[in-house]
């Protein structure tokens, strides 16, 4: 059964987070306390102009983007209250129940400090980029909303007191609209790249281990052809071959980051498969009959997953690195699109004349790759049973 709650945990039922931080889980309480300052600043932002935000006014109607955004800021404001709810009141449980693979799990996930910082700084960029209709004072393509190179801070533009958190760009854009709406991109593209990579690795490594013999090594003959060819190299090159216009750029990038990064999957997923296909529940399964596509990815890929995991939301990062770079050396996204690699790019000429064009998106970058970086190193520590207690 679960030790009494202390009363002080209550807190988190009026301002999730406090119950956390009253009960000594400073991280939790903190990630937390980071959402309620999102959700509330959406709520203040983007309520008050809900008709705009939902285009009630224009002849198509309702706006796809601006209603997600609605029901992810009360899908998100319910999850951290459940949270803080869950700490206050936690439900009654068997001795069975907290022994529990899932429950061990996330006992010594939660005292992992690193991936606890790295999975609310990943939720925190999430709720940005889920919550940018909300937050988005200005239309991120609309030019002149305030003079060129504005430094952050107030302006008076056209009789009228604006606030510019990032400043303005060449063209007097508002940089940090285009830092919102630019981290919808980057994130899309590097999940969705990242998911095609994952799915082909693992479909590669599973088989090459599972058959063996000629098979296995013709897959990894081919797997370290690929290997040994730069990466950044083949990509310029991809890309440059297939380059199209407009809005197809992004799935161009997808599927090509996608298809040249599932290389390392492959032989994790291979090596784990090599180790389980002699244990005894394989030599069961091929008892009772099963086929061997059964027996694959049935039994053998989901407990050769937790690599798969760790890896994943390491390369996550990477991948909005190679979008980056790809848009710094101006072949990823066409303009007007903005992703955080075109806009550092833009930032790049007007360095000394506005260098938060360049600042603001680089460092969005940065946290960015260093919340799914901690966070994949929290998942290695806690799903390893040899780095468990480090």
């Amino acid at each position: 059964m679960n030790a009494a709650p202390s009363p002080l945990a209550k807190l988190g039922v009026v301002v999730p987070g406090l119950g956390h931080l009253a009960v000594g889980r400073a991280i939790t309480g903190l990630g937390l306390l980071l959402i309620d300052v999102l959700l509330v600043w959406s709520a203040l932002a983007g309520f008050t102009r809900l008709p705009e935000v939902l285009h009630l006014s224009a002849p198509d109607g309702l706006a796809i983007h601006g209603f997600v955004a609605v029901l992810a800021w009360w899908v998100i404001a319910l999850g951290v209250w459940f949270t803080a709810y869950r700490l206050a009141y936690p439900p009654a449980t068997t001795r069975e129940d907290d022994n529990t693979n899932q429950a061990i799990f996330m006992r010594t996930f939660a005292r992992n400090r690193t991936g606890m910082i790295g999975l609310f700084g990943v939720f925190a960029i999430a709720a940005l980029v889920l919550l940018t209709p909300l937050l988005a004072p200005y239309d991120p393509d609309r030019q002149d909303v305030g003079t060129k190179w504005t430094a952050p801070g107030w302006q008076q533009v056209e009789h009228e007191d604006r606030f510019f958190l990032m400043g303005t760009d060449t063209y007097g854009r508002d940089v940090f609209s285009r830092v919102l709406y630019g981290g919808r991109i980057s994130l899309l593209i590097g999940l969705l790249a990242v998911a095609i990579a994952a799915t082909i690795g693992v479909t590669v490594g599973a088989i090459a281990g599972y058959a063996g013999g000629w098979v296995d090594n013709a897959l990894m003959w081919f797997v370290d052809l690929l290997l040994s060819l730069p990466t950044l190299v083949l990509l310029l090159a991809l890309v440059g071959m297939f380059r199209v216009a407009g809005t197809d750029t992004v799935f161009l990038i997808v599927v090509i980051i996608g298809l040249t990064g599932w290389m390392g999957v492959s032989r994790i997923v291979r090596s784990q498969i090599l180790s389980l296909k002699e244990q005894d529940f394989v030599q069961a399964a091929r008892a009772m009959g099963m086929s061997p596509g059964r027996i694959v990815f049935r039994h053998l890929v989901p407990n050769a997953f937790a690599p798969v995991i760790v890896y994943c939301s390491l390369a996550v990062g990477s991948t909005i690195l190679y979008e980056a770079s790809l848009s710094f050396l101006g072949l990823g996204v066409s303009p007007p699109t903005s992703t955080w690699g075109t806009l550092v790019n833009d930032g790049r000429d007007e360095l000394r004349n506005a260098p938060w064009i360049f600042w603001f998106p680089g460092l969005f970058i940065v946290l960015t790759v260093m919340s799914f970086s901690l966070l994949g190193d929290g998942l290695r520590d806690t799903l390893d049973p040899k780095l468990r207690g480090r």
